[in-house]
Parts: C-alpha cells; sequence; structure tokens
C-alpha cells in the first residue's frame, strides 16, 4: 500500500511539473557559442530565450554602412516604442571581434546612445562569428586589417529564436520591421 502511494505522489508530482520546451531545429538557440559582451561578461544565445532579437551585423570601425544600419536599427526601435527589455533584445554581433573589444562595444553603445538596457553588443572568436554571419545569411569579408565588406542585413527573431523576417540594404524603411516586432511580441 506504501509503494501505491509512493508512486501515485510521484506521478502527481510528475504531471504537475512544467513540461520542457522543445527548440525548433532552425532556432537560433541552438547555436552553443559563448559570447563576450560590452561589459565583459559573457552571453550564449540561449540566455536569451523567451524574448523577440532584433540583431545586425556591424564592426565599430566601420565609416559608412554600419554607423547607417545602427541608426535603421535605432530608429525601428523608436517605432516599436517603449518595450519591456524581458520581452525584447536589440543585439549587434561584431564582425571584428580583434577591434571591438568590450570598452570600445561600450563606447559605441554610449555614442550612438543606446540604452545598455535595451541593446546589447557582443563579439566572440573568428569561427563562432562566421557560423552565425552563415545562420543569418551575412556575408563579410576582410578586405584591409580595419575594413570590411558585408551585408546590410537587420533580422528579426521570434521568441522561440526562429527567424521571424529580414530586411536588406539601407532604405530607411522601417515601418515594416517594426510591423514584424511588433506582431512578434504579441505572440
Amino acid at each position: 500500500m506504501k509503494r501505491l502511494l509512493y508512486l501515485l505522489f510521484a506521478f502527481s508530482i510528475l504531471s504537475c511539473s512544467k513540461k520542457e520546451e522543445i527548440i525548433s531545429p532552425d532556432s537560433i538557440y541552438n547555436v552553443s557559442s559563448v559570447w563576450e559582451k560590452q561589459d565583459g561578461s559573457k552571453i550564449s544565445f540561449i540566455d536569451l530565450k523567451g524574448k523577440v532579437i532584433v540583431t545586425t551585423m556591424i564592426f565599430t570601425s566601420c565609416k559608412t554602412a554600419c554607423p547607417r544600419l545602427t541608426a535603421e536599427m535605432k530608429k525601428i526601435a523608436k517605432e516599436v516604442g517603449k518595450v519591456d527589455p524581458d520581452n525584447i533584445e536589440y543585439l549587434l554581433i561584431s564582425i571584428d571581434p580583434k577591434t571591438d573589444t568590450p570598452e570600445v562595444m561600450k563606447a559605441y553603445l554610449k555614442t550612438h546612445q543606446l540604452d545598455e538596457k535595451e541593446w546589447m553588443f557582443i563579439r566572440s572568436n573568428e569561427n563562432d562569428t562566421r557560423e552565425i554571419a552563415n545562420i543569418m545569411a551575412v556575408k563579410y569579408k576582410e578586405i584591409s586589417p580595419i575594413e570590411f565588406s558585408h551585408s546590410n542585413i537587420i533580422s528579426v527573431y521570434s521568441k522561440k529564436g526562429t527567424l521571424a523576417y529580414q530586411k536588406e540594404g539601407l532604405d530607411n524603411n522601417i515601418q515594416s520591421t517594426a510591423k514584424e516586432i511588433k506582431k512578434q511580441l504579441e505572440l
């Protein structure tokens, strides 16, 4: 009789526990690399689980496309409006991890008036950077020690880490991107 009670108790506990959510095979949360943030702390993409992620790949010494991409991201954030930082992450990913140290990334955020509660700048090693660039369909090539040629893509990932939307080019047409972010926030 005691065994039966223990067995029933165990089943009741298991049935009440929260079921583990399965991560889709095409989720960015499957990327296991570790990244360094602007404050020097470490993060993996799984740490962003449950947030809408809006991202682009840039490098801080860029004088042409990257400041424009950052400005577009900033306009998109303004169009979306104030959102609980637990629900969204605006993410800049460095394609020049040698130059873009935590101090440099932090200064970049400050220069562009990007609040660290809502914005994150990360870097990793060359292999991890190439892997995430391939996943995000961003092409880049070093053309000199401080210059890169690269795709100009802004991506929106759902709370489940799957690609929901991509915008390519520097056209300042932010409405469709902001609309998709708002849609993803509601899901």
